[in-house]
């Protein structure tokens, strides 16, 4: 199976696609270089397709402009994916420290559940997971009951699968990590990893500090409505991650 790579990677991040495009050469890979909206530059009445008052909603905070960027820029990777006519494709961000074998691991990750849309192949965090199936690299894939895992810095993803995300995902209504996730609401199979199979070169988030994060939040009344969200979500991920294989 051939798998492509698509780095998402903005102008001003010169270093980064440098940096990115010597260790692929060193490593004998190829990649597709996908320039990354930068959400900074986009004015508020710029905005397209999203849902400000679904967002807020959800997430119990205003937008920050580096999470419409993060986002819009996903979606144009897995549209450049779904151009390309192949069966699967690995999207990463530049602070990914790419291996050798990335596409084979992808590849082997999906022969071993034929029916996944998208698998993560690395996360922020891992708390209470089920196995689904172990790949011929030894890479168990499977489902997490806790979660945001967070992160979408790296993940394999099916035609059939980008052409789902890209129809349901079309408006904004949550970061691009969290929408990602939510396959018992888009509709799609989505699995991860058990342990990396790559590494950030950086910090967890380069979009904001925790500071910044926490800035944007309203005030404790007003997220109740989140709160309740979270719990339905909670309940939806377990239902989904006890699902049969």
């Amino acid at each position: 199976m051939e798998v492509r790579i698509y780095a998402i990677n903005m102008d001003r991040s010169i270093d980064r696609w440098e940096e990115l495009c010597e260790q692929a050469a060193q490593l004998g890979l190829e990649l597709q270089r996908i320039e990354a909206i930068d959400g900074a530059k986009v004015a508020e009445d710029e905005r397209v397709d999203w849902d400000e008052p679904a967002f807020k909603f959800n997430t119990g905070r205003d937008m920050l402009p580096g999470e419409y960027g993060c986002y819009h820029s996903h979606l144009k990777a897995l549209s450049a994916f779904v151009d390309s006519g192949l069966a699967a494709g690995v999207i990463i961000e530049d602070d990914i420290a790419l291996i050798a074998d990335l596409p084979d691991r992808a590849a082997a990750a999906l022969e071993a559940l034929p029916h996944a849309d998208l698998i993560k192949l690395f996360n922020h965090r891992m708390v209470g997971f089920r196995h689904y199936a172990t790949t011929s690299h030894g890479d168990r894939i499977g489902r997490a009951f806790h979660g945001p895992t967070g992160s979408a810095a790296c993940y394999v993803v099916t035609r059939v699968g980008a052409i789902k995300l890209l129809d349901r995902l079309r408006i904004m209504e949550y970061p691009l990590d969290i929408a990602l996730e939510r396959g018992w609401a888009t509709g799609t199979e989505v699995f991860t990893v058990h342990r990396d199979i790559v590494v950030s070169k950086r910090p967890p988030s380069t979009i904001a500090t925790r500071a910044v994060y926490r800035t944007k939040k309203f005030a404790w009344w007003r997220r109740f409505p989140t709160h309740w969200i979270r719990t339905r979500d909670y309940i939806s991920r377990l239902k989904y991650t006890l699902q049969s294989s």
